[in-house]
């Protein structure tokens, strides 16, 4: 599985390889294939307003933005099957998690595995929805064992 990490913010105070590890995590519960391939995109709070206005048509910022491919996403033979993208905004994640009472941190791995399993279907328009979409969202943060 392959995860890009890339982020616009320079110089940039986070571990990008921390999101890579849980990406792939969230992957490996989600049974993606091994040629599965996402990226992930650190941005700020003014890029992801532009996104969230430009494509969802919604003003200001958000924390999270995922972008499935289009269907199909079959690649030829020896590519990547690529998921999408996932567009996270850690200025918005540390005024939650300060609103929250939770670190930075878990706010940041909670929007990884929200904006992948967005990837894979899930949504959270309808109360059923958002009940499922949460439930596996706690179940693969539990599972998830970060290194020292």
């Amino acid at each position: 599985m392959l995860v890009r990490v890339i982020s616009h913010r320079d110089p940039e105070p986070l571990a990008l390889d921390a999101f890579e590890r849980l990406a792939k995590h969230v992957l490996a519960m989600e049974s993606a294939p091994e040629e599965a391939e996402l990226s992930i995109a650190i941005v700020d709070a003014d890029e992801i307003a532009r996104l969230n206005e430009q494509y969802r048509g919604v003003s200001g910022p958000t924390d999270v933005l995922s972008f499935g491919c289009d269907d199909p996403c079959l690649a030829s033979a020896g590519e990547p099957i690529v998921l999408g993208d996932v567009i996270i905004a850690p200025e918005i994640a540390e005024k939650q998690a300060a609103e929250l009472g939770v670190t930075v941190e878990s706010e940041l791995n909670l929007l990884v595995v929200h904006g992948i399993l967005h990837l894979f279907g899930y949504d959270h328009e309808r109360d059923e929805d958002a009940a499922v979409m949460q439930a596996r969202e706690r179940a693969v943060l539990d599972a998830y064992a970060p290194e020292p």
